[in-house]
């Protein structure tokens, strides 16, 4: 059929149709009201993909009556910070909040920032003491450290560690992410919330695009605090969430967080770990024995890392019956969060993971005998595994 005759067949067509719609008016305005409703659809789904992640959590908040807001156990400022932002969104949505975690607050620099900023954080020990019926999980993509966490199933997450757990509505998992706060900040930006310093700000209830100076004294710090104070794991979102964040900090309360008494014991972590340590080519192991704070054990691990000649370190150390991994990279060949990953891969009831440049993990004592056959492995052939490790031998 030539173009002609093919538009004279379509021509045909249509009048065909626009004589049967003329003749039958209940059709036509079927007709019409199809239209319209694909039309509105259509327009919809135009916004809804063009709200930003920040918009959809919002909106998604705003939805709920209440949210408990979950931490990783034994949560550090980044997670701290997001929790306490993502309170105040939903304060702003009328949802109400608890913020959860399990496990304990002991780190100096943890305790001085929960203190500072007067943060109330529930602790739990079974998934049946969240009272709220929808979970958003911060700082962390799977529900770990306490019974039956397995059981729960979040609405929404909001992470930066790599994983596979999502939530049941909202998902925002960035690995490239140097911190999670670094996240929450860009959702306030995209919401047209201003940081305002505490003297501008009079009284935050009348102003409604205010940003609460708590907020943003929290999220810089949480920032500051997962990218060793922007010089380490950063992306280029880190520096413009510190940008945006910057006039509305507590700069008192921030010098108050990042400068804490510290305790005793922890010096003398740190001081065991740079007596006891044991260095093969670039890469230091050091075993300080039993601890009663295990927050102390990453600062030995920070300590040992500033060591000249040593780019990567594992500090190992004993509490009630567990012994806790923490280890640091900066070389390359060294992506410490799968280097203790394989350390620990045969062993019963253990974990273990992290980034590249940092990363943790926990062993019962009672199932080293999972590595290798007979009789179990000593600590020292414990150590020896994490030197294999970081050479990339296992």
């Amino acid at each position: 059929m030539g173009s002609v005759d093919a538009v004279r067949t379509v021509g045909g067509n249509l009048d065909s149709l626009a004589s049967t719609l003329r003749e039958e008016p209940l059709l036509a305005a079927g007709v019409v009201v199809a239209v319209l409703v694909l039309a509105g659809a259509g327009v919809a789904l135009v916004r809804y993909l063009r709200r930003t992640p920040g918009q959809q959590f919002a909106r998604l908040l705003g939805d709920q009556e209440a949210v408990g807001v979950l931490m990783h156990p034994g949560p550090d400022p980044d997670a701290m910070s997001c929790a306490l932002a993502i309170g105040a969104l939903a304060q702003r949505q009328d949802t109400e909040t608890t913020l959860y975690h399990a496990g304990q607050i002991r780190h100096q620099e943890n305790r001085a920032f929960q203190t500072v900023l007067d943060a109330t954080f529930e602790q739990i020990e079974h998934a049946g003491e969240i009272t709220e019926h929808e979970i958003v999980l911060v700082d962390h993509n799977r529900p770990r450290g306490f019974s039956d966490a397995e059981a729960v199933e979040p609405l929404a997450v909001v992470d930066h560690h790599p994983g596979v757990g999502t939530g049941r509505k909202f998902t925002d998992v960035r690995t490239d992410a140097g911190a999670c706060a670094t996240i929450l900040s860009e959702y306030f930006e995209s919401l047209g919330y201003t940081p305002v310093s505490p003297d501008e700000l009079a009284d935050l209830d009348s102003t409604r695009g205010a940003l609460d100076p708590q907020v943003s004294t929290a999220l810089l710090y949480g920032i500051q605090s997962d990218t060793k104070n922007l010089t380490n794991g950063c992306s280029p979102a880190e520096f413009e969430a510190a940008s945006y964040l910057y006039d509305g900090v507590d700069e008192g309360k921030l010098d108050r967080i990042a400068n804490p008494d510290m305790d005793a014991e922890s010096l003398d972590v740190k001081a065991r770990a740079i007596l006891e340590r044991e260095i093969r080519s670039a890469f230091a192991v050091s075993d300080v024995g039993r601890v009663s704070n295990v927050d102390a054990i990453p600062q030995a691990a920070e300590e040992l890392r500033r060591l000249e000649g040593v780019n990567a370190v594992v500090v190992l150390a004993e509490k009630d019956g567990v012994i806790h991994l923490s280890g640091r990279s900066n070389d390359d060949r060294v992506h410490m969060g799968k280097t203790l990953e394989a350390a620990v891969e045969d062993v019963p009831m253990s974990s273990a993971g992290g980034h590249a440049r940092m990363g943790g993990g926990q062993i019962s004592t009672e199932h080293l005998e999972g590595i290798g056959p007979g009789g179990g492995v000593t600590r020292q052939r414990f150590k020896e595994r994490l030197f294999a490790a970081m050479n990339g031998e296992l």
